[in-house]
């Protein structure tokens, strides 16, 4: 596979977007308190790898067309003790990895960060997205996932929809 055109790294916590509450007769705002700091972080790595490419003599081009992503999402330390959700009679230890199954949902992680990424002028759009290699969230430092940080945050990875063979 041909190498991405652009990978961000981002650090923070990641914020879901999507839930909004009524406040007032005319307004809606999130209800995710996370959502606003984590658009800003990646926005901010974004921008700042915009600018290490161009000191570094290697300007980057807004994206448009078809693109393939992949975005792979720290979420924190996993927990000690057994999910909720374990399946009974599957034997549990502390030393088992599994991914974060609770909130915040998948779908609302990619949401808040695919529109930062529009706002920081990666791509003209996010539906130019065609299709996500890999999409994930892990915990940090896990030891089975090559892109898991060591603090909260992300990795993102963008291709050319048309370089890549479906």
């Amino acid at each position: 596979m041909t190498p991405p055109l652009i990978t961000i790294t981002v650090y923070g916590t990641p914020g879901s977007q999507g839930s909004k509450r009524p406040v007032g007769k005319n307004r809606m705002i999130e209800q995710n308190a996370t959502v606003k700091p984590w658009r800003q972080d990646v926005r901010q790595a974004a921008m700042d790898e915009i600018d290490r490419r161009a000191a570094a003599g290697e300007p980057f081009a807004r994206l448009d067309g078809p693109i393939l992503a992949e975005m792979v999402f720290t979420m924190g330390d996993k927990p000690s003790g057994r999910p909720t959700w374990w399946p009974s009679g599957v034997r549990w230890s502390k030393a088992l990895w599994w991914h974060p199954a609770s909130a915040p949902d998948l779908s609302k992680l990619l949401r808040s960060t695919e529109d930062a990424l529009t706002q920081a002028g990666v791509w003209k759009d996010d539906a130019r997205v065609v299709r996500y290699r890999e999409l994930a969230k892990v915990y940090v430092g896990q030891v089975d996932e090559p892109d898991a940080l060591r603090v909260p945050g992300a990795v993102i990875r963008l291709w050319s929809g048309l370089d890549v063979a479906a």
